[in-house]
């Protein structure tokens, strides 16, 4: 199998029931827990914010997020893994904040498993702090349950 190419441009869509099959297949090959097709059509009859990152009909990446009194919380951000290390991440991050502020709200929030170092690595890099730990809210797969590291980013 050969190696994808670096994309260059990429655009994005609102997430629609059309792209729902290629974003389910993109978070099946990404997590261990995956979203099901249940978690993103509640998250679009839900009005969230969700859009689609697509380059040549490729689903890159995604993200859902929910709308609050000031703040914004980021539920699932995925990019696919065939385009990880690419920077994509941080364009979602850049769009979900533009968006974030335009809908004037003032802090952005999430969780993140302990486990997701590398995860954690882009939330700090893009400016997220630490603020807290929610234990044991994730699944691990083993009967147990992870903790999530509690991130927020000042708008």
């Amino acid at each position: 199998m050969s190696a994808l190419p670096q994309v260059q441009e990429a655009s994005f869509e609102p997430m629609e029931p059309s792209w729902l099959d290629a974003v389910v297949r993109v978070e099946q090959t990404a997590y261990a827990h995956p979203w099901s097709l249940l978690n993103f059509q509640d998250a679009l009859k839900s009005g969230y914010q969700a859009q689609v990152l697509v380059a040549g009909g490729q689903v890159l990446g995604y993200f859902v997020a929910m709308k609050g009194v000031d703040e914004v919380h980021l539920l699932n951000i995925t990019v696919a893994p065939a385009y990880q290390g690419q920077g994509w991440a941080r364009v979602m991050l850049d769009a979900l904040g533009v968006w974030s502020r335009g809908q004037g709200m003032q802090w952005l929030w999430l969780e993140a498993r302990v486990s997701n170092v590398r995860a954690l690595q882009v939330y700090t890099t893009h400016g997220f702090q630490r603020v807290g730990l929610r234990k044991k809210y994730y699944p691990d797969g083993f009967g147990q349950r992870e903790d999530a590291i509690v991130m927020s980013l000042k708008l």
